[in-house]
């Protein structure tokens, strides 16, 4: 006979925040953050996490906390909540936020990314590390702080502000998330977000001889290149001057045809630019509209094995140039799936651009609370996909949408032993029973499907 039975149409977050509790994630947050703000009801970090576990149940603004999280007292539970904060009193947290809390947040997730990743744990001796890097714009209403016009993808005369980003491709985390104004751009923070990933990775001299850094011709100043050069890196970085890849092409004596990409053709400069350290240089052009060349250059320092791995071509013993070439480009389209993928799956996922706030550190407060969902989210999945390996094919948008909203209720017996039944007809209970109850392996506590 059950004492206690409650439902939840988010039994499988429920799940999740159990797994969040038994790593200590939030412990590290408690002992790090101080908000200077009046409780009366909710302690400042309590409401802080209720605005936490409105990302990660899909809410794409604050206000909805109130229909997501505020009603369902089974999921507030799960992550040691006994009630939910209104979400103007949540909204009033985040706007007590000042620089000191944001900074205190930043080294609580740096703490939590060095017990709990992958990209922290990376053995450099094995293979060298990826580290992607990129900007990419948040927009704002014009009366935000650090809110300016700038370049926002496919939006002309937009205001917002930019995001500085870096990620550990091959395990797909986030290390770093900055916010800046938006008229900033790569070029002048690269340095800035190059160094605070260092700090979260301890790279050290040998460390950043295995270290790969693949950037956008944002970051493909002269300055920029032979800064990251300088700093021991290995680089991928295109050239930023289309004049300078223009002029270097011309060297080009053996254009070659892209067979993936119609029109495009490759090439090696043959007169490279001289940087600080000795790189190597492919030209690339693809044919525009009135019937010319737009011309881009790529340089790199990469060995020949690391291009044929980071391009995912064959190793071979009959390597040619153009096997080279091809491997170069491919290892720089790559970030399509890398760093590009990850802010896509943020925004449209867990709604990164969706919460907007006028004041700057509170806005940095919601992105770094999103940060930590981004790496929670992918800890969880891909550790559920060494037991259903399908996990590892979602992205963050279709883990939260559909893998996280699996219904069901939580059972409490006579002798205090609790039991989570998820919806057996949901098509993604099965997977998520046989992979989460290994990981969560509780004494106290069983996942098994039923009928809801």
């Amino acid at each position: 006979m059950n004492k206690c039975s409650r439902f939840s149409a988010r039994m499988s977050l429920v799940a999740f925040g159990l797994r969040m509790r038994q790593l200590g994630i939030w412990d590290i947050v408690k002992g790090l953050v101080a908000i200077q703000q009046k409780s009366i009801d909710y302690q400042p970090l309590d409401k802080l996490l209720d605005a936490f576990i409105n990302i990660a149940a899909g809410g794409q603004g604050m206000v909805e906390i109130n229909t997501r999280v505020r009603p369902d007292q089974v999921v507030q539970a799960a992550f040691g909540r006994e009630s939910c904060a209104e979400q103007s009193t949540v909204s009033d947290t985040v706007n007590a936020c000042t620089a000191k809390t944001v900074e205190q947040m930043q080294e609580a997730l740096q703490s939590i990314y060095q017990e709990h990743s992958q990209g922290y744990q990376h053995d450099y001796e094995e293979s060298e590390q990826l580290l992607d890097i990129d900007m990419t714009g948040m927009p704002a209403g014009r009366q935000g702080e650090g809110v300016t016009k700038g370049y926002f993808a496919g939006q002309k005369n937009r205001r917002g502000r930019q995001l500085g980003r870096v990620t550990a491709t091959w395990y797909d985390e986030v290390v770093i998330d900055q916010l800046f104004n938006g008229k900033r751009q790569l070029d002048a923070n690269l340095g800035e977000l190059v160094q605070a990933a260092e700090q979260v990775l301890e790279l050290d001299e040998e460390r950043r001889a295995r270290t790969i850094l693949r950037v956008d011709g944002g970051g493909g100043a002269t300055d920029d290149i032979n800064w990251m050069l300088n700093r021991g890196y290995q680089v991928l970085v295109k050239v930023r001057s289309w004049q300078r890849a223009r002029k270097l092409c011309q060297s080009v004596t053996n254009w070659l045809p892209d067979p993936k990409v119609k029109g495009r053709e490759v090439g090696w400069i043959e007169q490279p630019y001289p940087y600080d350290c000795p790189t190597r240089q492919i030209g690339i052009r693809t044919p525009k509209k009135d019937g010319t060349w737009s011309h881009h250059v790529l340089v790199f320092n990469l060995s020949n094995e690391t291009l044929l791995k980071l391009g995912r071509q064959p190793i071979r013993d009959d390597l040619l140039s153009a096997h080279l070439l091809f491997a170069v480009l491919y290892a720089y389209d790559l970030r399509s799936g890398g760093v590009e993928t990850i802010n896509r799956n943020s925004k449209q996922g867990l709604g990164l651009i969706k919460r907007n706030k006028k004041l700057f550190a509170a806005q940095m407060m919601l992105v770094l609370l999103a940060q930590l969902a981004y790496n929670l989210i992918s800890w969880t999945r891909l550790e559920m996909a060494r037991y259903v390996p399908g996990f590892s094919q979602l992205g963050t948008m279709r883990f939260v949408r559909d893998v996280l909203s699996i219904p069901g209720r939580i059972e409490l017996d006579a002798q205090e032993h609790l039991l989570i039944v998820l919806n057996g007809r949901h098509p993604w209970a099965h997977s998520f029973v046989t992979a989460l109850s290994s990981l969560l392996a509780l004494d106290d506590l069983s996942l098994i499907l039923g009928q809801i």
